[in-house]
């Protein structure tokens, strides 16, 4: 399955704050707020919602293409990739500004607060899927997450002409989109990711109900944080897949990345969507383990170890007989 993942590619600054982001909230005066956090730990990683699908695809031994635009400070970033079975011939590298940036700080409770800043990725609308295609071959599956408005809606109506299967997944964008945007962007998707809130935004910009929001997709999956996910597609009943008992919490960014990779490599594998779910939410665990969205590390017999004790010796002996993590360092 030939899968291909296009959105940002960014440098995530991950901020920690030590107490709770409600407690500077005066319900009183939330049309005026001025806020400042004094943080204890700022760690800079690598991110962005495409790279870091692409890297969890990779990271399980699958091959996913990038298309992304990226800055003049790309070259490490590349290696990275590259290393970890991602192909990135297809990248835009532009000539005059650096890879977007991508700043969030993250309270004891896990809340964040989070500002995203384009730079190379505002040039992404400039990207064009039919001479990738001609170089690469026609995709199974294409994963448009979230990146600049305009090449959003691009990618999603070049699938359509050209009959490729896409995954509409817009989430931060959700803030930026208007809900005509919003509509053309996900009509039509074979698979729409969202999350509970995401869902009611999706419902509040495009005046769509949930039904129709859902009628206008082939299969809908609904992240639901610590309850899980749930995947509704039409004429079935609806699977909710719970997550696997996490060693603990320490930073969520990426997390809903992890999720779209497991589930999307659960795809490539032939699987159910249950047995997908189960993929993305193991190992959306790891991620939620470590600092940084591309920091996880496990070997074969500790994901399938895990994924037994969360869904039974069953169920991870299928996944065992598809799973080839690669070493990453």
């Amino acid at each position: 399955m030939k899968i291909a993942c296009a959105g940002s590619v960014g440098r995530d600054h991950l901020m920690t704050f030590p107490g709770k982001f409600t407690d500077s909230l005066v319900a009183e005066s939330l049309d005026k707020v001025s806020l400042s956090f004094l943080v204890d730990g700022l760690d800079v990683r690598r991110g962005g919602t495409a790279a870091n699908i692409a890297f969890g695809i990779g990271a399980l031994g699958l091959n996913p293409y990038l298309i992304a635009a990226v800055g003049t400070d790309w070259a490490d970033y590349d290696s990275w990739l590259t290393r970890h079975g991602v192909d990135t011939a297809h990248v835009k590298v532009s000539k005059d500004l650096l890879t977007a940036s991508f700043m969030v700080t993250t309270d004891q409770e896990l809340n964040q607060i989070a500002s995203f800043f384009p730079g190379a990725m505002s040039e992404a609308r400039e990207i064009e899927l039919a001479p990738i295609i001609e170089k690469a071959g026609k995709f199974d599956l294409l994963i448009i997450s979230p990146d600049d408005p305009d090449a959003m809606i691009s990618h999603s109506q070049s699938a359509r002409d050209m009959g490729i299967a896409f995954a509409a997944d817009p989430s931060q964008q959700l803030a930026r989109m208007d809900g005509e945007s919003i509509k053309l962007l996900i009509q039509g998707a074979k698979y729409l990711f969202l999350n509970e809130y995401e869902l009611a935004l999706t419902i509040q910009k495009t005046g769509w109900s949930d039904a129709e929001i859902f009628s206008k997709v082939q299969v809908r999956v609904i992240t639901l944080g610590s309850a899980g996910a749930r995947v509704e597609e039409h004429g079935k009943e609806s699977i909710t897949v719970g997550v696997p008992q996490e060693r603990g919490k320490i930073d969520p960014t990426g997390v809903g990345d992890c999720f779209r990779a497991g589930f999307v490599a659960g795809l490539a594998w032939g699987f159910g969507h249950e047995r997908c779910a189960q993929i993305g939410s193991m190992l959306a665990t790891f991620c939620i383990e470590t600092k940084g969205t591309q920091e996880y590390r496990f070997t074969k017999s500790e994901f399938i170890d895990r994924f037994s004790q969360a869904y039974g010796e069953g169920a991870a002996n299928e996944v065992d007989a598809k799973l080839a993590p690669r070493l990453i360092s």
